[in-house]
């Protein structure tokens, strides 16, 4: 795409998608709060993930490890959060659902390494596309330049214990929708 960054079109791929629930903030507030943002000390947004977030499974390479994440400065009214991961290169171009995970608690403002690998009282996993309800690490072609792996963490009005568990993709997203508060993105690439 000319005048786009491989990780800009990324982006532009999951606002158009479905993933960006969250609507533009009004208001003379929303223009000098401090913005919601998502980072991970294991790597800066569209650096390379470590290979012990890789897949574990065939031949990945990695141990399957969830990357530890921080958040900050979620909007008033956040109840809990979500988090969705997407392959926007996998699925020959239609994305490739690795992670859901909803029902966070608007108290929580991290992830520890391995947290999602496992279940855990407080996050509800959703149904990915391997067929887990937890973290599915990266795992694309060998050969292929590096996948884009977006994380995006949206702040809900929801309870947690609003949504069932083991929602897929599809479904996740339209409980979701009219519920996001705000949405921020974290992106990680992986090839092997």
């Amino acid at each position: 795409m000319t005048g786009w960054s491989k990780a800009g079109a990324a982006r532009a791929f999951l606002i158009v998608s479905g993933l960006a629930l969250a609507g533009w903030a009004a208001g003379p507030a929303a223009a000098t709060a401090a913005p919601f943002v998502l980072t991970s000390p294991d790597y800066v947004d569209d650096g390379l993930m470590p290979q012990k977030s890789a897949a574990s499974v065939r031949d990945c390479g990695g141990q399957n490890l969830s990357p530890p994440l921080r958040w900050s400065n979620a909007p008033a009214g956040t109840a809990s959060f979500a988090i969705l991961m997407v392959d926007v290169d996998g699925g020959k171009g239609f994305g490739y659902v690795h992670w859901l995970a909803y029902g966070i608690p608007a108290g929580k403002t991290a992830l520890r390494e391995g947290e999602a690998s496992a279940a855990a009282a407080d996050i509800v996993g959703g149904h990915n596309m391997p067929g887990t309800e937890l973290y599915f690490g990266p795992c694309p072609p060998p050969g292929q330049a590096p996948h884009h792996y977006i994380i995006s963490l949206l702040a809900l009005d929801l309870s947690p214990q609003a949504l069932k568990p083991g929602l897929d993709h599809a479904a996740l997203v339209a409980a979701l929708k009219g519920h996001s508060l705000a949405a921020t993105s974290l992106v990680g690439r992986y090839g092997r």
